[in-house]
C-alpha cells in the first residue's frame, strides 16, 4: 500500500488461532466486565420512589405573587417581557375599574399574562427585572404534558391563590442582600 509520503506499509492478514475463532476469550472478557458492574454502586435512581434533591438555586415553575392583602403585585410594566431572552412572556395591560382595588395593587394591571414554557429557558431574568417582586421562579418542576397548548401558562396557572396558607414560599430564592434591603421599610414600594 502506497502512502502520501512514498513510504510503503506492509499489511499482514494475520490468521486467527482456534481460541480466537470460537470467540470464547472475548465472551468471557465481556462477562467479566458485566459481573464487575453488578457489584458497583448504582448511579441511577428509581424516580417515582426516590426523588433527587434539588439545588437551592434551582429554577422551576413561575409564580405571580400576591401582596399581604391578597392583591396581585404585577403592574404590567413589561420589564419581565423585555428582559426575557427567549421572548416567552407576553402581557396585555388594562386599567383597574372602580371596586377592583382589592384585586389589583395599582391602577394598571396585567389583564393577560402568558408564559410560553416551551420557549422559556429558566434564566431568571424576569425575576431580576421585576421592580414589584411579582414574578418568581419556584422549586416546583414543570410537569410533562402531551399537548403544546398546555405549555402556555396564563394567569390561571401563574397567579398564586388568595389564601395565605396556599401561597408559594419564595424566600429561598431571595439573596441575603435582598432580605436585608427589605428590612428597611422606607425603601418599600407603594408605601
Amino acid at each position: 500500500m502506497q502512502l502520501l509520503t512514498n513510504r510503503s506499509k506492509i499489511v499482514v492478514k494475520k490468521q486467527m488461532n482456534f481460541w480466537e475463532k470460537i470467540y470464547l476469550p472475548a465472551i468471557l472478557g465481556g462477562l467479566a466486565i458485566t459481573i464487575k458492574h453488578l457489584f458497583r454502586k448504582q448511579t441511577t435512581i428509581s424516580y417515582p420512589e426516590q426523588k433527587r434533591a434539588f439545588s437551592a438555586t434551582y429554577r422551576g415553575e413561575h409564580v405571580l405573587k400576591r401582596d399581604e392583602n391578597g392583591a396581585e403585585r404585577c403592574t404590567a410594566c413589561g420589564l419581565c417581557a423585555v428582559s426575557c431572552p427567549a421572548e416567552a412572556i407576553t402581557m396585555v395591560a388594562a386599567e383597574r375599574k372602580p371596586g377592583e382595588e382589592k384585586m389589583y395593587r395599582e391602577e394598571k394591571y396585567a389583564s393577560v399574562y402568558e408564559i410560553n414554557m416551551l420557549r422559556c429557558i429558566f434564566c431568571g431574568y424576569c425575576e431580576e427585572a421585576c421592580p414589584k417582586e411579582a414574578i418568581f421562579l419556584t422549586d416546583r418542576k414543570v410537569p410533562s404534558l402531551f399537548e403544546r397548548n398546555e405549555f402556555i401558562y396564563g394567569k390561571d396557572k401563574l397567579v398564586e391563590p388568595v389564601e395565605k396558607s396556599k401561597r408559594v414560599d419564595v424566600s429561598k430564592r431571595q439573596t441575603q442582600e435582598v432580605a436585608e434591603f427589605k428590612k428597611h421599610t422606607e425603601y418599600a414600594h407603594n408605601h
